[in-house]
C-alpha cells in the first residue's frame, strides 16, 4: 500500500461507503486512515453542527486498528458508522438525549449495533438525538443552513452524514424521524419495514411504530448496508424504469404541502412519464380518513407504556411533549386504542390492494424545505401514515426549494420489500436526475 498523504487522508471522509469499501479491499487505504479523516472533520465542524453526543477518539481508532489487523468480515469491514444515541452500545454511553440518562452505560449492544460490529464496521460514536426520540429539537444545526431545522429526531445522524463526518449512520423512525431529517439535510434516508431490520434491545420500543433508519449520501450505500445487516446481497437496480409501475399519492395531508413540495411531486410525475414509467393514481381511499388520530392514539399509549418507569422517576424534568404524553395516556380508554389498531390494520389492507396495481408509490418526504423554526415541533405529516403502514420508505434528495434547500421525494414499497424498494428507488433517482 502506498503511503497516503495528509491531504489524501482528509479527503477520505467525503467518499461513499462503497468507495471506501473498494479502497479498503484493494489495500489502498486503511480503516485507521479512514477513521482519522472522519475524526478530523468532526473536530473541525461539530462544535458548530453539534451532530455528535459522544465521540472517543482513542476508542474509534482502536477499533479501526483491530479491523486492519484481521480478515475482512463483510464488504463494509473497516467502514465507520455513527449510531443514534437511543441504541445501546456496550463501550459507549447511551443517554437517549436525556439528562436523566446522562452517562448511562449499557452492558450490551442493541441488536442492530451488534450486527454492525459483526460485519467489521467501526462504531465511530453516538449521534445526537432528541430526548427519547421525541419531536422537540435538541440543538443540532442543519449543515446546509445553520438557521434552518435539520429535522427530528434522528437529527444528529442526518447532519453527520450530510456534513461528511461519517459515510453512513443509524437512526430510527416512530413518526418521521428518518425521512424528515434526510429531506431537510439533503441525504438519502431509508426507513425499513417494521421488522425489516433487527429491533432487538431497543429499550423504549413502540411495538407498532418504531422502525430502524439508515442514512447515507448515496442510495447504493443504503442498499449495501441494508444487505450486510440482513445477511444478503443488494438487489441490482433495474437498468430501465420503463417497465416500472409507480403510484403517485398526495396522502390525506396534501393541504399541508408547501409550493415547493407540490412542484417537486409534479416534476417527478412528469419526469417518470417521460422515462416511460407507467404512472397511476394511488390516492388514499376513505378508509384512511382520521388515520392521523389513530396514529396519535397508538403512539401515545405505547410510548407511555414503555416509558412508564422512567416517566414516574424523571418525568418532571423531561420535555413538555413527554410530560403531555404522561398526562394524556391514562385518559385514553383501552377500547379506543384497540379501535385505532383495527383502523390501522384496515388501512394496511387497503394499501396492500393499491400495491396490486403498482410496484411502488412516490409521495412527499416533507411538507416543504427545512423550516426556520429551530425550537418547535417539526411537521412530520407526510411520514406518520407510512410509518403506521409498516412498509419501507426511501428519501431521494431530488429537488430544491425557493431558498436552495433540498426537497425530497419519498419512495414507499410494500411491507417486506425493503431490498427491492431500495433498488427501485435507485432507478427512480436516475430518472429524476
Amino acid at each position: 500500500m502506498g503511503e497516503a498523504t495528509s491531504a489524501d487522508r482528509r479527503k477520505l471522509s467525503v467518499l461513499s461507503a462503497i468507495e471506501l469499501s473498494g479502497r479498503l479491499g484493494r489495500g489502498e487505504t486503511t480503516s485507521v486512515e479512514v477513521v482519522e479523516s472522519c475524526l478530523v472533520r468532526i473536530e473541525e465542524r461539530d462544535p458548530i453542527i453539534r451532530a455528535w453526543a459522544y465521540v472517543d477518539r482513542d476508542l474509534a481508532l482502536a477499533q479501526a486498528c483491530a479491523r486492519d489487523a484481521e480478515p475482512r468480515r463483510s464488504p463494509l469491514h473497516g467502514v465507520p458508522i455513527g449510531i443514534k444515541d437511543i441504541f445501546d452500545t456496550f463501550d459507549m454511553p447511551t443517554s437517549h438525549g436525556s439528562e436523566a440518562f446522562a452517562g448511562h452505560r449499557p452492558t450490551a449492544d442493541s441488536g442492530i449495533v451488534a450486527l454492525m460490529r459483526r460485519a467489521g464496521m467501526v462504531i465511530l460514536g453516538k449521534c445526537r438525538t432528541t430526548e427519547f426520540a421525541t419531536p422537540i429539537p435538541a440543538g443540532v444545526r442543519n449543515p446546509l443552513d445553520f438557521g434552518r431545522s435539520p429535522g427530528v429526531s434522528s437529527s444528529g445522524s442526518a447532519a453527520a452524514v450530510a456534513d461528511y463526518m461519517t459515510p453512513v449512520s443509524l437512526g430510527s423512525q416512530t413518526g418521521g424521524s428518518t425521512i424528515l431529517p434526510a429531506s431537510f439535510c439533503g441525504t438519502v434516508g431509508f426507513k425499513a419495514s417494521l421488522t425489516g431490520l433487527d429491533r432487538g434491545g431497543i429499550r423504549h420500543l413502540r411495538p407498532s411504530l418504531d422502525s430502524i433508519g439508515l442514512f447515507a449520501r448515496d442510495l447504493a450505500d443504503i442498499g449495501l448496508l441494508n444487505a450486510v445487516l440482513c445477511g444478503g446481497r443488494p438487489i441490482t437496480p433495474p437498468r430501465d424504469v420503463a417497465g416500472l409501475r409507480v403510484g403517485v399519492c398526495h396522502t390525506v395531508n396534501w393541504s399541508q404541502a408547501q409550493p415547493e413540495t407540490i412542484a417537486a411531486l409534479e416534476a417527478a410525475d412528469r419526469a417518470l412519464r417521460r422515462a416511460g414509467v407507467s404512472v397511476i393514481d394511488a390516492e388514499m381511499l376513505p378508509v384512511f380518513d382520521d388515520i392521523e388520530q389513530s396514529f396519535q392514539l397508538i403512539a401515545t399509549v405505547e410510548g407511555a407504556r414503555t416509558m412508564a418507569a422512567d416517566l414516574e422517576a424523571h418525568g418532571d424534568g423531561m420535555n413538555h411533549w413527554l410530560q403531555e404524553m404522561r398526562r394524556t395516556a391514562p385518559t385514553i380508554d383501552p377500547a379506543r386504542y384497540e379501535q385505532a389498531q383495527l383502523h390501522a390494520l384496515a388501512c394496511q389492507r387497503a394499501l396492500a390492494d393499491i400495491f396490486t396495481r403498482c410496484d411502488i408509490i412516490i409521495t412527499p418526504s416533507a411538507a416543504g424545505e427545512a423550516t426556520l423554526n429551530l425550537t418547535g415541533v417539526s411537521n412530520s405529516s407526510f411520514n406518520r401514515i407510512w410509518t403506521l403502514m409498516h412498509g419501507p420508505c426511501v428519501n431521494i434528495p431530488a429537488f430544491k426549494g425557493p431558498y436552495g434547500m433540498p426537497v425530497g421525494i419519498q419512495v414507499v414499497g410494500p411491507v417486506g420489500s425493503d431490498a427491492r424498494t431500495i433498488a427501485q428507488a435507485q432507478a427512480i433517482a436516475g430518472a429524476l436526475a
